[in-house]
């Protein structure tokens, strides 16, 4: 929605063809953002991003992490740090939407007892993020690399 309210050329894709795409180098970038970025760069995101940072790398694509200052947290380490939220079974096991007459409604497409494993987010390691973007510049996904855009968090 950004994207085109700015003009800039973009497309809209299924979750899962971004790696077939990349591997056939029909795209330039990857542009993400981030829940949390620890000190030493890693990232916390909405789960998947890292599987996007690895085809990245695979493919030779960049891959950048555009993010506000209020996601990055000095006082954490680095994502092993990071708490990773298990959401509700019942966002896999049940889907919501309107039908035909748009009118609320669900379908249940597993069985209530059926295990399944429903993480929020995922860390994307520091060595696969080409570039850190915020409103303050861009800077390497590093401890000192937000210390040139955030000196004033350094605590030495």
């Amino acid at each position: 929605w950004e994207l085109k309210q700015h003009g800039v050329a973009h497309t809209v894709i299924a979750d899962n063809a971004a790696g077939l795409l990349l591997a056939r180098g029909e795209v330039d970038a990857v542009i993400v953002g981030a829940d949390r970025i620890a000190a030493n760069g890693d990232v916390a995101n909405k789960i998947g991003t890292y599987l996007k940072a690895l085809a990245a790398r695979e493919a030779g694509v960049p891959f950048y992490v555009a993010a506000p200052r209020s996601t990055v947290d000095f006082a954490c380490p680095n994502g092993a740090a990071i708490p990773i939220e298990e959401r509700a079974g019942d966002e896999l096991r049940v889907v919501h939407g309107r039908d035909a007459a748009r009118q609320p409604g669900e379908v249940r497409q597993l069985p209530s007892d059926e295990a399944v494993a429903n993480p929020a987010f995922d860390v994307t390691p520091a060595k696969f993020v080409s570039a850190l973007i915020t409103e303050s510049g861009s800077c390497p996904a590093s401890t000192e690399g937000l210390f040139t855009l955030y000196p004033e968090a350094r605590h030495d």
